[in-house]
């Protein structure tokens, strides 16, 4: 194992101090691992939280700022934050308009946010709310999850949530749109090789150099099946057509994101994109914003994943939003 790191056990904690140093748009709660907005909770303004395992940087921490998320909170690697943790992030960015969780489908989040919004509202009174991502369309159940597990649409979904609570809507609008987003998102992925976690010190899974996982899980899950090796093309148009065979994406605008899970170089995502859009322009399917690069990873795995969201004016206006992240910025 190669890797840029001191002690294994402390690399979550000691990246967060350098997300601290990095950014003075954030602020680092060190005790319960939360990013924040330096700012603190803007009063009357719906708090949109997030979170999960480590491992998946940027996501969550470099999606706190102006547009996006309120807070972000980091478990231990690949393993789900505590209600204690999530509940600190929930009092920390009530605002007196409530909070909205943002949580992608697997077993401990769901469980460990849930507790969290009980812990938060019995101490505080505070109003919370949660939405569960399960975009990924390659498996049902997996080791980690009990139905679809949540992916690459959490990127999507924070944006444009997080553009409406900054736009003022209330804690029930933000719901119902974040519920819009989930129904019109999927996502699926592969992967070249397996990742590293740094504690554990070998690759989660063995892929022989001539094969593919289609459909792997962010994790290392296992995904569809282990296939040869195959050209760009061939890898899209599969993802294209899973992702086009569990929802219907003809005539309409949408949002698309080529996710580099860590270890892909963006010379490969870029052509990557460019047979996914030549795909999608044969199926009707109109590219109306993209995303290209590394927003979701998976450690240093080698792959990408595909994300397509169906896109209205709405959709799209919130897309447009400014936001100021340090992974994500566009607009004044």
């Amino acid at each position: 194992m190669k890797k840029l790191i001191n002690d294994p056990e402390q690399v979550v904690a000691e990246s967060l101090a350098g997300v601290a140093a990095a950014h003075d748009s954030v602020r680092v709660d060190f005790e319960h691992q939360i990013v924040y907005r330096a700012a603190g909770p803007k009063q009357g303004k719906v708090g949109v939280i997030s979170g999960g395992g480590s491992g998946h940087e940027p996501l969550h921490g470099g999606y706190v700022g102006e547009g996006m998320l309120d807070a972000a909170v980091a478990g231990q690697m690949f393993t789900s934050p505590t209600p204690d943790q999530v509940a600190a992030a929930i009092k920390g960015v009530d605002g007196g308009a409530g909070v909205l969780q943002i949580i992608k489908n697997y077993t401990g989040d769901v469980m460990n946010f849930e507790m969290a919004a009980e812990l938060a509202n019995a101490e505080t009174g505070v109003e919370v709310a949660s939405v569960i991502v399960n975009d990924d369309v390659a498996v049902e159940d997996s080791s980690f999850t009990a139905g679809r597990r949540g992916v690459g649409l959490t990127v999507l979904l924070e944006k444009i949530v997080g553009a409406a609570a900054e736009a003022g809507q209330d804690l029930k609008s933000v719901k119902k749109l974040a519920e819009e987003v989930i129904a019109n998102g999927r996502s699926m992925g592969v992967a070249l090789t397996s990742c590293t976690v740094p504690h554990v010190g070998h690759p989660t899974f063995e892929l022989p150099e001539d094969q593919m996982e289609m459909g792997v899980g962010i994790h290392g899950e296992p995904g569809r099946r282990r296939v040869a090796l195959a050209p760009a093309a061939d890898i899209a148009k599969e993802m294209v057509d899973s992702i086009l065979e569990d929802l219907d994406f003809q005539g309409s605008e949408t949002i698309v994101m080529v996710n580099g899970l860590g270890a892909t170089p963006q010379i490969e995502l870029y052509l990557m994109y460019g047979e996914v859009a030549k795909l999608l322009a044969e199926r009707g399917v109109k590219v109306a914003r993209n995303l290209v690069g590394n927003y979701i990873t998976a450690l240093d795995m080698a792959g990408c994943s595909l994300t397509i969201l169906k896109a209205n004016d709405e959709i799209l206006k919130l897309w447009d939003a400014p936001v100021k992240t340090p992974a994500l910025r566009w607009g004044k």
